[in-house]
């Protein structure tokens, strides 16, 4: 009997060992949450230069703890506006579009604005200073690095046209390797240029529609009463001046349910090693609603929204251009002919400088020839313009 009531001590102190040692294990997890806390909080700026990926890790483990006041800071200093950093990178795919719903990636539970897609970096208030009159959608790779430099030197320089309000926007999905140091690169432009916006799908050709998908849904949530916008590729050469002054006209009421390019009627390529190749089962009709080219075209910013939330009823193309013209036509909307047939070009035009001065776009420049050719340009516009 007393080994037994021995035994029964020596139980119930074994019992009572690992106590001290669970509170001293939460006070560490106590104390480690407070410096991951006071990290995220006062020293953002030394993480990011640490690894900038690491730290929107770390921002999304604590989010669901942390204050308000401190999610805020961390999200507002990384440019993150108001959705959340994701977990991790996520596995990312080439979504081929597969003309379902799914494609967007949407829970059918949700409204239309509740897309899945989650931004890796956002300008959440880059409106919050002003009303713009135009905003700048780019799609660009995220290796074209040089690319999104010369834009911001020539056509897309927001402060070109004196008393306008512009506003430059580059959208970007993600590489295979999202950990790279390309991205942590295109952290640091961000930073930088405050001009980036980046989803989380893969930066493909067949995602072209997924991307534009992501700008108007951007305008749509941040920068709702934009006047205009226009969507420009990055090879492309924009004359801005005119396409203000010229098309867009400031000084006149501003147009709704507006869109304009340079307007295309054909049908889908039915040959297999097409990029363009659109199977019958796909899209049967023989002929696609008049589209503009998605090298550049310009539309009022009252269809942004409206082009996003239609899109979840319409049958998804690769074919980006294509694809907006498929929803416009759900919006019993029609793309209007610009003033002149050669405003808006899906090519390269000759260059000369009286030539430019009196079209909106021309298609196909590497970064070193837009520069070249921007250089002259400005140089040389006004005596075209004297000589009219």
């Amino acid at each position: 009997m007393l080994q037994r009531g021995i035994d029964l001590c020596h139980i119930t102190r074994n019992r009572w060992i690992p106590k001290p040692r669970l509170h001293v294990h939460r006070i560490g997890m106590v104390l480690a949450f407070f410096a991951i806390a006071f990290l995220v909080y006062y020293q953002y700026e030394w993480l990011l230069k640490i690894s900038p990926m690491a730290t929107y890790k770390m921002a999304s483990l604590v989010q669901e703890y942390l204050p308000e006041e401190i999610k805020t800071n961390f999200r507002s200093n990384l440019s993150l506006g108001p959705l959340a950093a994701p977990t991790e990178l996520p596995p990312a795919q080439d979504t081929g579009l597969r003309n379902t719903v799914g494609a967007h990636h949407i829970n059918s539970t949700r409204s239309p604005t509740s897309i899945q897609f989650r931004f890796i970096i956002n300008e959440a208030d880059k409106c919050r200073d002003g009303l713009p009159f135009l905003i700048w959608l780019v799609p660009s790779e995220p290796s074209l690095v040089q690319a999104r430099q010369v834009i911001r030197q020539t056509w897309g320089n927001e402060s070109l046209v004196p008393g306008i309000r512009i506003v430059r926007i580059f959208l970007l999905g993600i590489t295979t390797q999202p950990e790279s140091k390309l991205q942590q690169d295109i952290f640091e432009e961000s930073r930088q240029y405050h001009d980036i916006v980046q989803h989380e799908y893969l930066d493909t050709y067949k995602n072209l529609t997924i991307k534009t998908l992501m700008g108007l849904n951007w305008v749509a949530t941040f920068c709702p009463n934009t006047t205009y916008v226009m969507k420009a590729d990055c090879d492309v050469f924009v004359n801005t001046e005119y396409l203000i002054h010229y098309l867009l006209k400031p000084d006149q009421p501003p147009r709704h349910m507006y869109f304009t390019g340079c307007l295309i009627n054909a049908g889908p390529v039915r040959d297999s090693s097409s990029k363009w190749y659109i199977p019958p089962e796909i899209y049967p009709d023989r002929r696609y609603p008049t589209f503009c080219s998605g090298t550049g075209y310009v539309f009022s910013g009252d269809l942004a929204a409206k082009i996003f939330a239609v899109s979840f009823s319409v049958k998804k193309l690769h074919l980006e251009d294509v694809y907006v013209a498929l929803c416009l036509k759900a919006l019993n909307v029609t793309p209007e002919a610009p003033p002149r047939k050669s405003d808006f070009n899906s090519w390269r035009i000759a260059f000369s400088i009286c030539h430019y001065s009196r079209l909106i776009t021309s298609h196909g420049f590497q970064p070193d020839e837009l520069l070249k050719y921007w250089t002259i340009f400005q140089q040389g516009k006004g005596d075209c313009v004297s000589m009219e």
